[in-house]
C-alpha cells in the first residue's frame, strides 16, 4: 500500500519557514552581487528570488492581520494559510 505525504509537507520550492526563505533569500543575493554565479543561472536565481520575496511579503501580512486582531482585542484562532 502507497504512503500518501503529510498534510504539512511543503511543496517541493516553497521554503519550510519565513526565517528559511529570508535565508535562502539572503544567500541568492549574495551570490548574485559577488558575482558568484554564471551568467546562464542568472535569470533562474532572479525568478527563485522572486518567488522567495513573494512568500516573505505573504507570511509577514498574515501575521500583520493576526496582530491587528489582537490589537482589537478580538483574538481568534491562528491559521496558517
Amino acid at each position: 500500500m502507497a504512503r500518501s505525504a503529510p498534510a504539512a509537507a511543503p511543496a517541493a520550492d516553497e521554503p519550510a519557514s519565513y526565517e528559511a526563505a529570508l535565508a535562502e533569500l539572503d544567500t541568492l543575493v549574495q551570490a548574485m552581487e559577488a558575482g558568484q554565479m554564471p551568467l546562464d543561472r542568472l535569470l533562474e536565481g532572479y525568478r527563485r528570488g522572486a518567488r522567495l520575496l513573494e512568500y516573505c511579503r505573504e507570511r509577514l501580512q498574515v501575521v500583520e492581520q493576526q496582530v491587528k486582531v489582537l490589537e482589537e482585542g478580538q483574538q481568534k484562532p491562528w491559521t496558517n494559510a
